[in-house]
C-alpha cells in the first residue's frame, strides 16, 4: 500500500524504531468483525444458532472476527437485528462507556449507528439515549440501524452541537463523541480516505473536535462520563484535544480504563494489545497517560484513540434542563402539536391539539392493539399521536422545540381511516413472547428469504385472520396480515432483502 509521504514522514518521527514494524501491517488484510445485539440475544445464545464461523474478539465481551469470505449480512439474523457488523476497534468507544439503564445518554457523531446501538442495548430499553448526527443523509441510515436492532427508547436528531448544547445543559450522565477525523487508523481497511486527509489534513479535524467536545463537556452532568475517540493516530487530534478539554474545562478529568481498572474489571473485558496515551505528544499532563491507544500492529483491529474522562461534582443536584424557564417534560402538550396519553391500554383517549383547536383522538383500532402489547413496554414512555401516527415517547425529555427531529421513541404504527397498521419499527423492538400471534420460520425455510423479498408467501397451516409477528427461529422480522387465509407480506419495503 502506498502510503502519503507526509504521514509516513509524521509517523516514522513518532514511532521510530517500532515504525517499521507498524508500516508492515499496511500489507497484512483488515480483520472483519460482528457485535451481537444483546437487546436480542446473549453472546452465548448466539454463538449456539450462529450459521457461520467465529472467534472472539478478546477486548469486546459481545463481538466476534468472522473470516472475509463470509457475508453475514446475507443471513435472516441479520435482518432480525441480532448482531452488527462492524469493524473490531471501532467497538471500543462503546463497550468502554459504563451505561446504565435508566440513564440519559448522547451519541453526538452517531451515523451510521454502530456505537449507538451498543448504547442502546446497555440501556435495555429504560432511560434515553439521543443519538445525533448533523448530516441529514447519515442520520437517517443511522435511525434504520436503530430500528432494525430494535431500540425503543431513542430521540434521533440531525443537529450541530451547538443547538443541542441549548437544549440539554447538563443533562446528560453519559456522553460519547466519536469525533469526525482524519482517518489515519483506517487507510488499510478504506485506503480511500488517504484522498480525504490529503485534502483536508490534521487541522480542519482537530477545529472541528474541539468545538463538538466543547458542547459536548457543557452536556455533561455533574458525576457524569465521557468517552472520546477517533480513528486516527495525529497527537493533535488526540491527546492534544483532550489537553484542550482539560483547559477549558478544569472540572474533567481523564480516567484510568487500562487493565487493573476496578470499573473495567468489572465489565469482563481484555485489553491485550492496548497501549497507553502519549503525554509527550501533546503538553505533558501526566493523566493523558491514561487514554488508550489502538495500534494495528498490536492487535487484530484498525487504529483507534480513546478517552474515557469523568466530571466533577455531585450528579443528584438540580437539572438545569427541568428548571429553564418554558421547558417542559414529555407528559405536558409541549409544541402544541402532540397529544401525550397516559393510558393507552385503556378506553379511547382524546386530548386537544392546541395550536389548531381539534380533538385529536387515539381510534378505536389503535387502541385494541396496543391493548395486545407488553403493558411493561408501554409503560416506560408516554403515547403520543401526530396524526396519523402514533409513537411510544420516552419520559423525561425537555421541549424539543426548533431541533431536527427523525423520530422521537418508537412508532407505534399509523391510523388509517378504519384500521391500524403496525410499523416495521415495533416488530424490529419486540420479542416473539410480546405479541399472541406468531408465525415462526426455520432459519431455511425458503418463505423466510420471499418475505424479507416483500413477495408473496404461502402458508399450509390455516390461521385465523389478524396480524402476524413474522419471525425467524423465534426473532422477529416483520408483520403480515392474514385475511380469509390470504397472506398479506407487511415488511417494509424499504428495508428488503437485495
Amino acid at each position: 500500500m502506498n502510503l502519503p509521504k507526509l504521514f509516513e514522514d509524521r509517523m516514522r518521527k513518532l514511532l521510530g524504531e517500532e515504525y517499521e514494524v507498524f508500516k508492515e501491517g499496511y500489507s497484512k488484510p483488515y480483520y472483519s468483525g460482528l457485535r451481537v445485539n444483546t437487546l436480542k440475544i446473549t453472546p452465548e445464545e448466539f454463538e449456539a444458532i450462529c450459521p457461520f464461523s467465529i472467534n472472539r474478539i478478546p477486548w469486546i465481551a459481545n463481538g466476534y472476527y468472522y473470516d472475509s469470505d463470509q457475508q453475514p449480512s446475507k443471513h435472516p439474523f441479520y435482518y432480525a437485528g441480532l448482531y452488527y457488523i462492524q469493524e473490531p476497534s471501532a467497538m471500543t468507544p462503546a463497550s468502554l462507556l459504563p451505561v446504565e439503564k435508566g440513564d440519559k445518554v448522547l451519541d453526538i457523531c452517531a451515523a451510521p449507528g454502530g456505537k449507538s446501538t451498543e448504547l442502546g442495548a446497555k440501556l435495555q430499553g429504560e432511560g434515553i439515549l439521543v443519538s445525533n448526527d448533523i448530516s441529514n443523509s447519515r442520520a437517517k441510515a443511522l435511525l434504520k440501524n436503530i430500528e432494525l436492532l430494535g431500540i425503543s427508547n431513542a430521540l434521533v436528531l440531525s443537529e450541530a452541537p451547538n443547538k443541542l448544547a441549548d437544549v440539554f445543559p447538563e443533562y446528560f450522565d453519559k456522553i460519547l463523541v466519536d469525533a469526525p477525523c482524519s482517518g489515519e487508523g483506517m487507510f488499510r481497511k478504506s485506503p480511500s480516505i488517504m484522498k480525504n486527509w490529503e485534502q483536508y489534513g490534521v487541522e480542519y479535524y482537530n477545529k472541528l473536535q474541539k468545538e463538538i467536545i466543547t458542547f459536548a463537556a457543557r452536556m455533561l452532568k455533574p458525576g457524569g462520563m465521557m468517552v472520546y475517540s477517533t480513528c486516527t493516530f495525529s497527537p493533535e487530534e488526540d491527546e492534544g484535544t483532550i489537553s484542550y478539554l482539560l483547559e477549558q474545562f478544569p472540572e474533567f478529568h481523564v480516567v484510568n480504563a487500562i487493565p487493573g481498572n476496578a470499573m473495567q474489571q468489572k465489565l469482563g473485558l481484555s485489553y491485550e494489545g492496548f497501549a497507553f496515551g502519549k503525554p509527550e505528544w501533546a503538553d505533558g499532563k501526566d493523566e493523558l497517560k491514561n487514554c488508550i491507544r489502538l495500534w494495528p500492529h498490536k492487535l487484530n483491529g484498525e487504529g483507534h484513540f480513546i478517552a474515557l474522562l469523568r466530571k466533577d461534582g455531585d450528579p443528584y443536584r438540580e437539572n438545569p434542563s427541568d428548571t429553564i424557564p418554558g421547558r417542559s417534560a414529555v407528559g405536558k402538550d409541549i409544541s402544541g402539536k402532540s397529544a401525550m396519553f397516559k393510558n393507552a391500554t385503556g378506553k379511547n383517549t382524546m386530548s386537544r391539539n392546541a395550536a389548531a383547536g381539534k380533538k385529536t383522538l387515539l381510534s378505536e383500532e389503535a387502541c385494541s392493539f396496543i391493548k395486545k402489547l407488553d403493558p411493561n413496554r408501554i409503560s416506560k414512555g408516554e403515547i403520543v399521536v401526530r396524526e396519523p401516527y402514533v409513537y411510544l415517547v420516552p419520559k423525561g425529555l425537555p421541549n424539543l422545540h426548533g431541533l431536527r427531529i427523525l423520530r422521537q421513541g418508537l412508532l407505534i404504527g399509523e391510523m388509517k381511516k378504519l384500521r391500524f397498521e403496525p410499523s416495521q419499527a415495533l416488530a424490529s423492538a419486540m420479542n416473539g413472547k410480546e405479541y399472541g400471534k406468531i408465525i415462526s420460520l426455520k432459519r431455511d425455510d425458503p418463505n423466510v428469504i420471499r418475505y424479507l423479498k416483500c413477495e408473496s408467501v404461502e402458508f399450509e397451516e390455516q390461521y385465523e385472520d389478524g396480524w402476524y409477528l413474522i419471525c425467524v427461529e423465534g426473532y422477529p422480522l416483520g408483520w403480515g396480515k392474514i385475511t380469509k387465509n390470504q397472506f398479506k407480506n407487511k415488511y417494509l419495503p424499504g428495508w428488503r432483502w437485495v
